[in-house]
């Protein structure tokens, strides 16, 4: 199935263009800078190729959230499925985008790409939340890419071709991104706050379930200015980089078993290797919290 969704957003919460393209389903909140994203049919299924374009104009504000979780399951001929949203933000345009969590079926093989483009003093809050497998079942195959630039600089470059060693043995990865957080960099229990070299923060969380990830980006939000970290302390959340020492890298080069990220193009770059963590030659982390409540049978 190929689809292509678009949505423009005026001052004042005024929709501009708003076309659906089944399984992508725009609904609207009358009265409210707020649109709903529903999956209307069974997707990402292998061989879909969906893609969401949003516009949000200047100074104006829109809320973009999804309503139940993806299932992205395999489909007849094994190919791939893949969801890309971009996003495109004028001067003073302030957006929020929180699609639900992401299922990896076992068997799927799904790519999802966030690309961005932000003008001026435009600000995105945005979160993304992937769980490997449902409840004790093996996962497939999920790559995923964040291309953030403002007025053509980037700001985050990431892919991730995620595996349960990437995870550390973890089933679920959240993120959260908001390009004007100033706070500095923080960590806790199986997340960390990386500052951005270009201005923001990239919050990661790992958990054995979306409800505890989900817990631990909401403490993690709750912190306020906290003193700075050592630079040797500066590991982000054990899948992570320190985001300010990275180089800007090609989006088509995802690395296999290592996560890299890519903020700043006239550093170096770093990487992690988790199954170097695993053997002991990276620094030990804290030990794993218990597992929370399940809010749905497939997180």
């Amino acid at each position: 199935m190929r689809a292509r969704a678009r949505l423009e957003v005026e001052r004042g919460g005024v929709v501009r263009t708003l076309r659906s393209a089944p399984p992508l389903t725009l609904i609207p909140v009358r009265g409210r800078p707020v649109v709903h994203l529903v999956n209307s049919a069974a997707s990402p299924l292998g061989g879909d190729d969906l893609t969401l374009t949003v516009r949000v104009g200047a100074h104006a504000c829109l809320t973009l959230s999804g309503v139940a979780a993806a299932v992205a399951l395999p489909g007849p001929r094994g190919l791939p499925s893949r969801m890309a949203v971009h996003l495109e933000l004028s001067e003073g345009a302030r957006v929020e985008y929180l699609p639900e969590p992401t299922v990896i079926t076992r068997r799927a093989r799904h790519e999802s790409v966030l690309v961005v483009s932000l003008a001026g003093d435009a600000h995105l809050h945005t979160r993304e939340t992937v769980v490997l497998g449902r409840d004790g079942e093996l996962p497939g195959e999920l790559t995923t890419t964040t291309h953030v630039t403002r007025d053509g600089h980037p700001v985050l470059r990431q892919t991730l071709v995620v595996t349960r060693e990437v995870l550390l043995g973890n089933r679920v990865l959240a993120t959260e991104l908001s390009t004007s957080d100033d706070r500095d960099t923080a960590s806790g229990t199986w997340w960390s706050r990386t500052r951005l070299a270009a201005g923001g923060t990239l919050t990661t969380s790992l958990a054995d379930d979306a409800v505890t990830a989900s817990r631990q980006l909401a403490a993690a939000a709750l912190l306020g200015t906290r003193q700075q970290v050592p630079r040797h302390q500066r590991r982000g959340v054990r899948v992570g980089a320190e985001v300010g020492e990275v180089q800007d890298a090609p989006a088509h080069e995802p690395v296999r078993g290592v996560a890299v990220v890519h903020a700043d193009p006239g550093a170096g770059e770093h990487r992690v290797d988790p199954a170097r963590v695993a053997a002991g030659h990276e620094p030990a982390h804290p030990a794993r919290p218990g597992r929370g409540e399940h809010a749905d049978d497939h997180l």
